[in-house]
């Protein structure tokens, strides 16, 4: 509670959505190994890629040396043992960084869904009364194909993982705020024993002493450089959860995981949920709101659905921008610094729907109804949305989502103050990609903010849908964003 405003923070939010990888399980080398959120589908991609193109190499051979005429049983084996092995259950651990490098656990990983698929295989044929002599040498042809396709790809894939860029890539970046000896003592044993699975960036305490800055440098450098997790951890001396929960105040707009050594959590604790960081045990303060394959696979939907959008909606873009030449002088796009993901600015692209000599980059006003400075065909693509349209190709350039919360210009105020200042948690919007719809636009939200009740709302929903996100909520906004918001009565 801040200010007497209800709790808005995504701390809060964290609860619904329990998607941080697999952390803290021991290596064989005294290291320590954790899940990453993308690494392992993207292995389990590569695997069934591998096995298709071994199954057909297979059955390439066959009709080429052995049977011109392949037979509708070889065919059906073949496929069904490359099914088994699709359907084997996964060691998925296996897959957790270093082990995904190491012969031993991948050969713990492959073999059992390789071996598999072969006695599937010749089950099939055996149960077609083919001879066991030649169902055996076909399920070989079978598990020598896979095998070795099997053994390139992870040859492969284990140079690149050990290659720096992606080494570094991969690896978690971890910030400690802290600076007594709890908090060396962590430091030390990150840097000496689980260097291939976490990186620490520092050690940031407002205290002084031996560190690498402050907390608010710390949010400066996870805006620049990118933080994976934060941990908390200092003496009970020093404020205790009381302190903890300030912390995590200041934090709520970083895009990292927030941790906490469980020994500062003395009062109502019992909700919040503790896991494994290496050899640690933490308790979860704060979780980041879509994990990076969240991210991955929304951002593959907003590639295609807006290069589609940008095909079919070529002639209204081509006949607006020469609508908007002819109508007065000045350039078709009007471009204006936002604040966007990761509280980093950027340019969104508009059609002009501005005399050109009158336009207010910064946007120190909002646009009114009977803004006198709305050009003629301004007024009409403002009121149906049209003028939004090139922000499709902000999506391409990867600085906006097609669904988001809408992007704000530095200067806009509700209330007569700027939005950073007249609502604390309206920095957690930008922990997602702005979109050029969102929830809040569909629910009647748009339009000038011009108190703090009408910021409020707004960034309600916008934290209600960074909480529920999900492709098919992305879906459902874009087609109550053309039923409802091209007719809106509040866009002007």
């Amino acid at each position: 509670m801040k200010n007497g405003e209800p709790d808005l923070s995504l701390s809060t939010m964290g609860e619904s959505r329990l998607r941080l990888p697999h952390l803290g399980r021991r290596a064989d080398d005294g290291s320590f190994s954790y899940r990453h959120p993308v690494l392992p589908q993207i292995v389990i991609l590569s695997d069934a890629l591998c096995v298709c193109l071994a199954v057909m190499a297979c059955i390439a051979w066959q009709r080429l040396y052995d049977m011109p005429e392949l037979s509708g049983a070889l065919l059906l084996a073949n496929i069904m043992a490359a099914g088994a092995f699709f359907l084997f259950p996964r060691n998925v651990p296996l897959l957790d960084i270093p082990d995904v490098t190491r012969l031993s656990a991948q050969l713990r990983y492959l073999l059992p869904p390789v071996l598999f698929g072969a006695m599937v295989f010749c089950g099939v044929l055996l149960m077609l009364s083919w001879p066991m002599g030649v169902t055996l040498r076909r399920a070989s042809e079978w598990l020598v194909f896979v095998a070795l396709m099997l053994a390139a790809e992870r040859i492969v894939g284990t140079y690149l993982l050990h290659t720096d860029a992606v080494a570094h890539r991969l690896a978690r970046r971890v910030a400690i705020i802290g600076s007594g000896p709890a908090a060396l003592r962590m430091a030390a044993r990150i840097n000496a024993g689980m260097q291939r699975s976490f990186r620490l960036v520092g050690l940031f305490d407002d205290r002084g002493g031996k560190v690498d800055g402050t907390v608010e440098e710390l949010v400066v450098r996870a805006r620049e450089e990118g933080i994976d997790a934060v941990i908390m951890n200092f003496s009970p001396e020093e404020g205790g959860q009381q302190h903890v929960m300030e912390e995590l105040w200041r934090l709520r707009g970083m895009l990292a995981d927030v941790y906490v050594v469980p020994t500062l959590m003395t009062e109502d604790c019992h909700g919040w949920p503790v896991e494994r960081f290496g050899p640690f045990s933490l308790t979860v303060l704060q979780r980041r709101p879509l994990s990076e394959w969240d991210m991955l696979e929304k951002r593959a939907f907003d590639l295609t659905a807006s290069v589609l959008l940008l095909l079919a909606l070529s002639p209204v873009l081509v006949l607006v921008a020469l609508a908007i030449k002819l109508d007065s002088r000045g350039p078709v796009l009007f471009c204006q610094p936002r604040l966007g993901y990761n509280n980093l600015y950027f340019d969104v692209f508009k059609f002009r729907s501005m005399y050109t000599d009158m336009a207010d980059r910064d946007a120190a006003r909002q646009t009114s109804r009977t803004d006198p400075r709305v050009t003629r065909v301004g007024r009409w693509i403002r009121r149906l949305s049209i003028d939004e349209l090139p922000q499709l190709f902000n999506v391409l350039r990867g600085d906006m989502s097609l669904v988001g919360p809408r992007p704000h210009a530095p200067q806009t105020r509700a209330g007569g103050q700027l939005l950073h200042e007249a609502m604390e948690e309206y920095v957690a919007r930008h922990r997602v990609q702005p979109g050029i719809t969102g929830w809040a636009q569909i629910n009647g939200s748009r339009g000038e903010l011009v108190t703090r009740d009408d910021l409020r709302r707004r960034v309600v929903l916008d934290l209600e849908y960074i909480r529920a996100w999900s492709i098919w909520l992305d879906i459902k906004i874009i087609f109550l964003t053309v039923k409802r918001e091209i007719f809106s009565r509040n866009a002007f």
